[in-house]
């Protein structure tokens, strides 16, 4: 294995155990469990667990892996705060739009080649990628890892 290969190995494993680790809570949680908040006044864990799940969607696009699978949930949890709107899916439903996004997305990133993870993304353009080839897929993937897991953080607070 190449020290690219590693690298980018490693970068998926904390992606996977980020992943793994949230599934396993909101698999565990009940319809009630997902209306708590996460400090009094803050966003619920169900609308943490809807961010994450549009957050994740769109990454489709972004690295050019594809249409988003949900773009209907981008307005509740991405484009407002929490309870600005009505929830536009049931609690089963967001378990299984989280599922099926993020078993997607990983099986997506796992196709990828270590040279594919060092190109751009679509967020980015030719000529900013020319000055800054920092601004690649493996960068964004880095900084998904980071917010799902200060998410998990906070949800792993909620008393």
């Amino acid at each position: 294995m190449t020290q690219e290969e590693t690298m980018i190995r490693t970068a998926l494993a904390a992606w996977t155990l980020t992943i793994s680790r949230l599934e396993q809570k909101v698999a565990s949680f009940s319809d009630d469990y997902l209306q708590r908040e996460v400090a009094p006044g803050r966003n619920r864990i169900f609308y943490l667990v809807g961010h994450l799940t549009v957050v994740h969607d769109r990454l489709f696009p972004m690295l050019g892996l594809g249409e988003q699978l949900h773009p209907e949930l981008e307005e509740a949890f991405f484009a407002n705060p929490d309870r600005t709107l009505a929830d536009p899916i049931t609690p089963p439903e967001l378990r299984h739009a989280w599922s099926e996004v993020n078993s997607r997305l990983t099986a997506a990133f796992e196709e990828l080649q270590p040279h594919q993870w060092l190109q751009r993304h679509n967020a980015v353009s030719a000529e900013d990628f020319a000055k800054d080839p920092l601004r690649n897929r493996l960068a964004v993937l880095i900084s998904r890892t980071n917010h799902a897991s200060f998410h998990l953080g906070q949800i792993m607070l909620v008393k």
